[in-house]
């Protein structure tokens, strides 16, 4: 069994099967068996292996290699910090319903 620190891919058990082919198109055979037999013993999720067990077969096949595979994962971004609501971006001031506040001179009392 592999650890996860050991894995050809950061951060692997967060990668969303959709995106699963295009991320491990880069890695050679030995890659895609360590991610299979990791996946077979922890997660043992059915399309995944599938996945995995399919791109294994093309590159015993004669596929190769993309040589781009991202060792960030693009779902998960780090760099994006804080919210991008501005005054300039955000909506016009909302005034409540004048039931219910004390407050408000609208109130009828």
């Amino acid at each position: 069994m592999n650890e996860h620190a050991e894995l050809p891919l950061a951060d692997y058990d967060h990668i969303p099967s959709g995106t699963l082919p295009s991320r491990i198109s880069g890695l050679d055979e030995t890659g895609v068996g360590q991610l299979l037999t990791y996946e077979r013993a922890h997660g043992n999720r059915l399309p995944v292996i599938q996945i995995l067990e399919s791109r294994l077969n093309a590159l015993k096949g004669g596929a190769e290699p993309s040589g781009t595979s991202s060792p960030d994962t693009p779902e998960v971004s780090q760099t994006q910090q804080g919210s991008k609501v501005s005054p300039a971006t955000s909506g016009p001031p909302i005034n409540p319903p004048s039931q219910g506040v004390p407050t408000n001179p609208a109130q009828p009392r």
